[in-house]
């Protein structure tokens, strides 16, 4: 099981937490650029985002935003760097 981070211009990078199995509040902010907000996706799945990356002007992340709004039926848009990861690997 690994997490991924997507960036805003498309690429992903598979990701394991430092100890193995969960990731700690310092690595979620390092991968994201920020404070994180965690969106749920699914039951399973956790989309980790930089809370304020509209206001710091980050890009629109593509990826992310198509499958935000295909599971969550809504019109927003995410920007930055996002990881998706597992809702095991995050107390």
């Amino acid at each position: 099981m690994y997490a991924k981070i997507v960036t805003e211009s498309g690429q992903e990078k598979k990701i394991l937490p430092a100890n193995g199995e969960k990731f700690t509040l310092e690595e979620l902010q390092k991968a994201v650029g920020g404070y994180i907000e965690i969106v749920t996706l699914t039951d399973k799945t956790l989309m980790v985002l930089d809370e304020e990356g509209k206001l710091k002007g980050k890009k629109m992340n593509l990826y992310a935003t198509g499958l935000f709004r295909r599971l969550k039926q809504v019109q927003d848009y995410i920007v930055g760097d996002v990881m998706i990861v597992p809702s095991k690997m995050i107390d």
